[in-house]
């Protein structure tokens, strides 16, 4: 009975949360250790495509000053939002382990399918989008139904669909090939010349500091509340604080010539929207779950084939509406839409910027951050004036780097069971 009673004592200073050692765990030193950590058992996050980035934006700036003006960036944001779009898509289903290689050839044929309705048949411009965006949906949920019925790979018939829709969009423009939209209306002015107040910007990157500020405090009085070490209250304030400056300079940064582009702004939204449904929803578990272990899931008692109907019809729309936004973009629908190198950019986005090809692993801020990057190597090298068979030859470069680390990664999360 005294043994015990000595063990007790002896590990009750271990569990007191007032203790000075769990305060120094949970300070600076200790969030820098667990960060060290968590690299080192392969959690990157996001490190290695920011340290990329940095890397391109410090040779580019070097080798022409206009690389980082104000005007420079505010057109990369407008490149970046139409095909930034596609690749969330990419995001959700590469999260359950599958791949879409059609959603260049969606996002053509949603373009056309506007174009068409709208100035050859004079339906609302709000309807010619919603049947574009219903029709990605449909190819979406027919690619579910051979995934999930007949078993055929997701690689195999959306290669199959991409021949198709794009056969699709042809025969849907006609013979001309090409219908411009007209230049005055609100579509194109949105891709094209509409940007948000100044102080609607630095309203919302005020209150997104807000939300941060105040999503990390719960998630530390949760983890506070079941015993286990957190960042300090002063920690979160000054993370959250500098962040928040960061953003606001930036913005101010933009303002000094013509701003930031709505079309980007509704980019971000769709972004942060589908980051809350993947980290703070049933549905984000559960395609985390089945990317990681389809059969695990299945005996969890998750339905997969739902789950993979949502990603697929998920990925389509998306492809869908990037192409509306592409086509207001360019002011024009045409048989060029979607094609190139619309859909491997979209795909290489979502890798680059960090989910992983594995599946179960993966955020909505990757499309973000890959799209940053490619769209940095396409400006970089259009100011100097070299062809477009480097900026390929770069990119390809970049994305076969993101794939070594995410497989050296997985291998590394797999050695430290954390995979």
């Amino acid at each position: 009975m005294t043994s015990a009673k000595n063990t007790t004592a002896q590990a009750a200073p271990l569990l007191d949360r007032s203790d000075e050692r769990y305060k120094v765990d949970a300070g600076v030193m200790g969030s820098i250790r667990t960060f060290i950590d968590r690299v080192r058992s392969g959690d990157l996050g996001s490190l290695p495509v920011i340290i990329g980035l940095a890397i391109i934006w410090t040779v580019f700036q070097s080798i022409n000053p206009v690389f980082l003006s104000s005007n420079n960036l505010i057109n990369m944001l407008f490149d970046a939002s139409t095909i930034g779009v596609i690749s969330l898509g990419i995001v959700c289903i590469l999260m359950v382990g599958e791949i879409d290689l059609s959603v260049g050839s969606v996002s053509g044929f949603a373009s056309a399918i506007v174009g068409v309705l709208w100035v050859n048949h004079g339906w609302p411009v709000g309807l010619a989008i919603a049947a574009a965006v219903a029709t990605g949906a449909v190819v979406g949920l027919l690619y579910a139904q051979l995934f999930n019925r007949f078993g055929m790979p997701s690689f195999v018939s959306t290669l199959a669909g991409l021949l198709a829709i794009l056969g699709a969009q042809l025969y849907v423009l006609g013979g001309t090939g090409s219908i411009n939209l007209p230049y005055d209306s609100p579509l194109v002015n949105l891709g094209q010349s509409v940007f948000m107040p100044a102080w609607f910007a630095y309203a919302v990157v005020a209150l997104a500091g807000g939300v941060m500020f105040l999503a990390g405090y719960r998630t530390a009085a949760r983890r506070r509340h079941a015993g286990l070490s957190t960042e300090s209250l002063n920690q979160l304030l000054l993370r959250t604080v500098t962040l928040t400056a960061v953003l606001e300079l930036i913005a101010l940064y933009f303002y000094q010539d013509r701003g930031i582009p709505w079309m980007f702004g509704i980019f971000i939204g769709l972004v942060v929207g589908l980051d809350y449904l993947l980290k703070r929803t049933q549905w984000g578990r559960m395609i985390n779950a089945v990317g990681g272990n389809r059969e695990a899931a299945r005996r969890a008692g998750i339905n997969v084939r739902k789950v993979y109907t949502s990603a697929f019809v998920l990925c389509a729309v998306l492809a869908s509406f990037g192409g509306v936004l592409a086509s207001a973009r360019l002011a024009s629908a045409s048989q060029q839409a979607g094609t190139g190198d619309v859909n491997l950019n979209a795909i290489a986005a979502a890798v680059i910027g960090g989910t992983s090809l594995f599946g179960g692993r993966g955020s909505a801020y990757s499309a973000l951050l890959g799209i940053i990057v490619i769209q940095s190597i396409s400006s970089g090298l259009t100011l100097l004036d070299l062809s477009s068979s480097l900026r390929y030859m770069i990119t390809g470069a970049v994305l076969a780097i993101a794939v070594i680390v995410d497989s050296l990664a997985r291998q590394s999360r797999v050695s430290h069971g954390r995979a």
